[in-house]
């Protein structure tokens, strides 16, 4: 208990740490004495509140609340598939969403019709959802995980395909930019679209701590579930709403995030030595936060003024870990 605790506490650390760094760095930089003074109220430079209040914090809540829902996101579709290397962008859950926003958008957007964040949502769900339906029918075809995350893989450069083939051959100069948000990007955020996701995203996430105990049971296998009461069919439906949700929330209003949702519930795991849903579901939440934070900063400042998208830098640090999970797996089998 006191292990556990310990790591909350150096995770809370680290996330203010991340987030403290973020709104210090920037094209102009601030002192932090600025910065505490903008937040306790103070307007007397303009300039400096609209950079600091309207664009930084803003986009700190976004990548703190998007990061945290990918990592949850993550967790349940390994739970739900019993494979370590599943995930929302691996499956193809991602691309899926990504998909039906782009489609959406430029269907609304030729006919003058501007789309509410709340419709982007919802948009995104519906691609997750169908995304998520492909992966489940392949699943109740190909026993081996291992071909079912190809083919999740081989989903995500279909849709991204079409995604960027509709993108390309659009004529609409707010569609065309729609290319910045198709490769990941938390840039733009405003006050109004960190509401929208922080209801649904802590919404989600709190449904989904309720669930500890099922999802626990669960992992021990299904007649031990079952055994403890648990409805399977009723978990494994609400695995995959929950998970889809939080996935169409990231998609919706950042784009494709890549490799947060497998290799963060690893790390999380691996440095609780735990895989209990108690611990692991608010671990993996500021575990996401944190590196998704970290990520961002690196992604406005590594180029600067040029901005990376957000899924370049995930991947070049994630992608290690995921090559690390994949051979420790494939190990495992070769011993048993």
């Amino acid at each position: 208990m006191k292990k556990y605790l310990l790591l909350f506490i150096i995770l809370i650390l680290l996330l203010t740490a991340v987030s403290v760094w973020n709104i210090l760095i920037g094209s102009v930089s601030y002192p932090l004495s600025k910065i505490l003074s903008i937040i306790s109220g103070s307007r007397a430079d303009p300039a400096a509140y609209r950079v600091i209040w309207n664009i930084r914090f803003p986009r700190l809540f976004a990548a703190l609340l998007l990061g945290g829902a990918l990592s949850v996101s993550g967790f349940l579709l390994q739970t739900f598939f019993g494979n370590p290397i599943a995930g929302p962008y691996v499956l193809g859950i991602s691309s899926g969403a990504k998909l039906a926003v782009a489609l959406t958008l430029i269907f609304l957007l030729k006919h003058g019709i501007i789309l509410n964040s709340l419709g982007l949502v919802v948009a995104a769900f519906f691609g997750a959802i169908c995304a998520t339906g492909f992966v489940l029918v392949i699943s109740q075809k190909v026993r081996d995980m291992s071909m079912l995350i190809v083919c999740g893989i081989l989903l995500g450069y279909i849709c991204s395909a079409f995604t960027d083939f509709f993108v390309t051959f659009a004529s609409d100069s707010n569609i065309i930019n729609l290319h910045n948000w198709s490769l990941g990007s938390f840039s733009g955020t405003n006050w109004n679209e960190v509401r929208i996701m922080a209801v649904i995203v802590l919404g989600v996430c709190a449904a989904v701590f309720l669930l500890s105990k099922p999802i626990g049971a669960y992992q021990l296998g299904e007649n031990y579930a079952r055994n403890m009461g648990v409805n399977i069919r009723m978990l494994r439906i609400l695995l995959i709403l929950l998970s889809s949700m939080l996935s169409a929330c990231v998609t919706a209003f950042a784009g494709p995030v890549s490799f947060v949702g497998i290799a963060v519930p690893h790390l999380v795991k691996t440095a609780f030595g735990t895989a209990k849903p108690l611990v692991i579901i608010p671990g993996c939440f500021l575990g996401g936060a944190v590196i998704t934070l970290f990520c961002d900063g690196i992604a406005r400042t590594v180029l600067a003024p040029t901005e990376l998208s957000i899924s370049t830098v995930t991947a070049f640090f994630l992608v290690p870990v995921v090559i690390y999970m994949m051979i420790k797996k494939q190990g495992r089998k070769r011993n048993a």
